[in-house]
């Protein structure tokens, strides 16, 4: 009998030893310093070592240090006799480096014994799939998104807290119900005919539909909805991901609002200048051409009553050059450009007050550093709409405007005494000069806030940064005000 027979003679039989080495799952036996002495075929098949190379190794060395530590804690508590078995789920190195996930089952072979007996079992994919269940579910409940899993009667199976923000029924609530309570009436035709489509093995693609929450109020959300299958490939159920899209629904009505409010701005802004062109500039060039044509027909006998004439055409053909000039610089004002916000509001409030009949008081603080045109552009649109609401509106014939610098801020300030007017009330019924205005400033980052009431007058405060970041992704402020109190 050679050596290894001998130490093998010291089992009880050479059974043991034959299934020691034919079992499939991992064995190794060790002292009780931890040193593996026996090691079967299945243990270095899982880690990739020879015998040798295992018997060359103490326990802690075959497991990262966290859980190594914890591994030898207990072994040594084994040794200590205060236990005489334990388990442990632990990773494990492979000859390559890589690890794999193990579950350690040591006990003591005889109390007497010197020996202890290691079983390891494979649990790599067992450790996968919980961890993959686990992600899942971590994504589940912390999805913004209503996440649902109903069986083949449409029973909800499953409900995340993203169902619950969006439809007001808690899990507890939802549960065993069929789905069925969330449709409503007008849609339940066309939902059976998705569950038809389902049934056969379909996958609905992101659909935009209604869903009816707890409080009974419809909301707006995009389907999405997949047939779940067992190995087989049968289906055994559905899981649905709805998303909640009132806010981008909202938004799109909102933009598709301001698109018929702009061409509606723009259509009005064409008619004024078209009735401008029409009743001012047309009437006047027809009143100079008939005189023209009168004095060709009948020339005046006298030089001087000639001179008297010509000076009357001219005067006319003046009138109506200026009131070109006036309409181009409501289009676009050079001034603007070129000498810059304050000159060319102090210019249109001279022309505009000559052309209207009215006082215009214009009054505005020293700006030494530049203007953007954004903001210039901004505040002299502002000034041209108030002031035409004014005389238009207010039954005033004097105007205040005050053109003020605070810190990095300019403020438009215009006013009048006249009867007032309730700006809510005008905002809700779709006012396109209110509209108008509101947008500029937005656009511009500032705030804007009308103060009226009825009798005593209108002012209209704006206040744009003077760097307006136009164009940038700042939040912009509007209000509208009647008295002192914001609306």
């Amino acid at each position: 009998m050679n050596h290894r027979t001998e130490q093998i003679g010291t089992l009880d039989h050479l059974l043991f030893y034959e299934a020691f080495n034919a079992c499939p799952i991992g064995i190794a036996l060790e002292n009780l310093e931890g040193q593996p002495i026996f090691v079967n075929p299945a243990l270095c098949s899982m880690l990739g070592f020879s015998e040798e190379e295992m018997r060359s190794k103490h326990c802690v060395e075959f497991s990262p240090p966290e859980d190594a530590e914890k591994d030898w804690a207990l072994f040594q508590q084994l040794c200590a006799g205060e236990r005489d078995h334990y388990h442990i789920e632990k990773r494990f190195f492979r000859r390559d480096g890589s690890l794999l996930w193990g579950r350690l089952s040591i006990s003591l072979l005889q109390r007497s014994s010197p020996l202890v007996v290691a079983m390891v079992e494979d649990i790599t994919d067992k450790k996968t799939a919980e961890e993959a269940r686990f992600r899942h579910a971590a994504i589940v409940e912390s999805s913004e998104d209503a996440i649902i899993s109903e069986d083949l009667d449409r029973i909800i199976v499953s409900w995340n807290a993203g169902a619950q923000r969006i439809f007001g029924y808690t899990e507890e609530e939802a549960l065993g119900q069929s789905t069925a309570f969330l449709i409503p009436p007008e849609l339940r035709d066309k939902e059976t005919r998705i569950l038809e489509r389902l049934r056969t093995g379909d996958r609905i693609e992101p659909y935009e539909t209604l869903r009816l929450t707890k409080a009974g109020n419809k909301v707006d959300v995009s389907l999405s909805i997949s047939p779940v299958k067992d190995a087989s490939g049968k289906i055994f159920g559905f899981s649905k991901i709805a998303r909640d899209i009132t806010e981008r629904k909202l938004a799109e009505e909102a933009l598709a609002g301001l698109s018929r409010k702009v061409v509606e701005i723009q259509e009005e802004e064409r008619t004024r200048i078209a009735r401008d062109l029409h009743d001012d500039i047309s009437q006047r060039l027809a009143m100079v051409t008939l005189e023209i044509e009168e004095l060709r027909k009948s020339p005046p006998v006298s030089a001087a009553e000639l001179v008297r004439q010509l000076t009357s055409v001219s005067e006319r053909i003046t009138e109506v050059s200026m009131g070109v000039q006036s309409i181009s610089h409501q289009l676009h004002s050079p001034q603007l450009e070129y000498l810059g916000v304050v000159a060319a509001m102090k210019s249109f409030c001279r022309e505009f007050a000559s052309r209207q009949m009215v006082e215009i008081d214009f009054q505005n603080d020293e700006i030494s550093e530049p203007v953007s045109y954004e903001v210039s552009l901004c505040l002299f649109r502002i000034l041209q709409e108030a002031l035409h609401n004014a005389v238009k509106h207010s039954r005033s014939q004097h105007f205040e405007v005050r053109l003020e610098r605070s810190s990095h801020h300019l403020q438009l300030t215009v006013s009048d005494r006249g009867v007032g007017f309730d700006p809510q009330a005008a905002m809700n019924k779709g006012g396109l000069g209110l509209f108008s205005m509101r947008e500029r400033v937005r656009l511009a980052g500032g705030t804007m806030v009308i103060e009226s009431e009825p009798m005593a007058g209108t002012t209209v405060h704006v206040r744009v940064p003077l760097d307006s970041g136009h164009g940038s992704s700042t939040p912009a402020k509007d209000s509208l005000a009647v008295g002192t109190s914001s609306l």
